[in-house]
């Protein structure tokens, strides 16, 4: 189970004007803003659900992913997963979980994606019988066997996209955060990551917490969404709570958005 309670997390940033002279000026006398990029954050997800977490760009839906694997520590508020604190027993904690973020890799640039597995294997202590009945099962799944032996860097954004999916489960984590995980992909690799995904979820009750701004992804995983905006949650529930009498679910959200001023 996952548990937030008045959670805040703020950031002090630097700002000036353009130009020389306000570079100068600013060695000797700097100015901050506090950027509230949660404020006041609650919400429980029972195991086995799968939740779209959703919000225009800037709304704390990264914020709140990094908190809950154990990357930011947030300033107040309480946060549980399966009863650990994530930041603070995170060697504990990150062998139950699986991240994929759409805009960082975890595999390693140079070397090809299996050498990868093989290091993310030995992180993670992962049994031989484990891992090679994971790695099979995720190389058919995910159309992996024309890839494993290529360079990541050579690889398509769609083609790594996969990869990235695969080796945030090689270790069999309960949970698992997805950021952007279709980022890229044509529609047929679209198809079959969300067969995949919701096959994960129903055979393992892995607990999915999927972030995305493609909303036919969270038409097609999820029955409930939690919608966040300026560090607040403004909906808990599903995607008829927002549709309401929109022909489709972006322009039901766009005037969502819009009736909130965000």
């Amino acid at each position: 189970m996952i548990t937030l309670e008045h959670v805040r997390k703020t950031y002090k940033v630097s700002k000036r004007d353009a130009g020389f002279s306000s570079a100068f000026k600013a060695l000797f006398h700097k100015e901050y803003e506090y950027i509230h990029a949660l404020n006041d954050v609650s919400f429980t997800i029972l195991d086995g659900e799968m939740v779209g977490y959703i919000g225009p760009n800037g709304a704390g839906k990264s914020s709140t992913i990094k908190i809950l694997s154990g990357i930011l520590t947030p300033e107040e508020g309480i946060c549980l997963v399966d009863g650990l604190i994530p930041w603070k027993n995170r060697i504990e904690y990150v062998r139950n979980i699986g991240v994929v973020f759409g805009q960082r890799s975890q595999l390693w640039w140079d070397v090809p994606v299996l050498d990868s597995f093989e290091l993310l294997r030995e992180i993670y202590r992962i049994p031989e019988s484990t891992y090679r009945r994971n790695l099979e099962q995720l190389t058919n799944m995910l159309d992996l066997s024309q890839l494993l032996k290529t360079p990541v860097r050579q690889l398509s954004l769609g083609q790594r996209m996969r990869c990235e999916i695969a080796a945030s489960l090689l270790h069999d984590p309960r949970i698992l955060f997805l950021d952007e995980p279709t980022i890229g992909l044509d529609a047929v690799s679209k198809l079959a990551v969300r067969d995949f995904i919701r096959k994960l979820n129903q055979d393992k009750n892995t607990t999915v917490i999927l972030t995305t701004h493609d909303m036919q992804d969270i038409e097609a995983l999820t029955d409930r969404i939690i919608l966040i905006g300026k560090g607040k949650i403004l909906l808990d529930g599903t995607i008829d709570d927002i549709r309401k009498d929109y022909d489709s679910t972006e322009e039901a959200l766009a005037a969502f958005y819009r009736s909130h001023q965000i």
